[in-house]
């Protein structure tokens, strides 16, 4: 498998670590077992599909023992007693564990591990022109897929759309002094709240040493336009003139 190593496994999971997004591709007319097992090879290497990492603070000390609090009922398996035998293994004597949701053993090793990847998976099933509508009805039932055909190019427009979203990707377009704006390359940015900062330092890094404001046109903007400085927080499609001090 890939986490032994095999086919330069460790080098391709390696790099999913940093994805913002995994597309995992598998064959409809194969056993849905395969899709198993490469989540377990995910599993294995670090990576946890479709998770958010658990709302555990843990803060290590240098003395006073081991600190237990729950802010929410633990059913699956958690107490302190558990939490105390899973320190000792990992050699750890003295910390504050509060919990502030109902999680597993195995999400609060992953928890002081402090390794692991959340990365959001696409499951994406090709050739849907080989199965019949009775297969597809029961892969609809699997949630995060899309279905596609490669030869026949069906569902490429939705399986676009999935990624974008999933991705948290918006488009800004850039307005020099005195021209239209540049619709045709957007500059791409992946955070959820992306500033106007974060925006000039894709451009470029030196772009801040020089900044004054920026005119914002756009969802973002109270008004068109709208003059902002580096903490405006801006929109999908917003039109951005950066202008620098005088």
């Amino acid at each position: 498998g890939y986490q032994g190593g095999r086919g330069r496994g460790r080098q391709v999971i390696s790099t999913a670590r940093t994805c913002n997004l995994i597309l995992i591709v598998l064959d409809s007319g194969k056993p849905v077992t395969h899709k198993k097992i490469i989540e377990q090879e995910l599993f294995n290497f670090g990576i946890r599909v479709n998770q958010e990492p658990p709302e555990v603070k843990l803060v290590k000390k240098e003395k006073g023992g081991i600190g237990y609090q729950e802010a929410v009922m633990q059913t699956k398996g958690m107490n302190g007693d558990v939490a105390r035998l899973i320190c000792k293994e990992y050699k750890m004597s003295c910390a504050e564990i509060i919990l502030r949701e109902d999680i597993t053993v195995d999400q609060f090793i992953d928890v002081i591990e402090g390794n692991r990847a959340y990365i959001p998976v696409l499951y994406v099933f090709n050739k849907i022109d080989a199965i019949t509508i009775e297969e597809l009805d029961i892969l609809d039932q699997m949630p995060n897929y899309v279905p596609i055909s490669s030869q026949h190019e069906w569902n490429l427009e939705e399986l676009m759309e999935e990624i974008w979203s999933r991705c948290n990707m918006i488009r800004i377009y850039t307005k020099p002094q005195g021209q239209i704006p540049d619709y045709d390359e957007p500059v791409i940015l992946h955070s959820e709240r992306p500033t106007v900062e974060e925006f000039c330092n894709r451009l470029h890094r030196a772009i801040m040493e020089q900044f004054s404001h920026a005119w914002v046109w756009g969802k973002s903007a109270k008004h068109q336009p709208q003059r902002c400085g580096r903490d405006h927080v801006l929109c999908d499609e917003d039109i951005v003139q950066i202008c620098k001090k005088v």
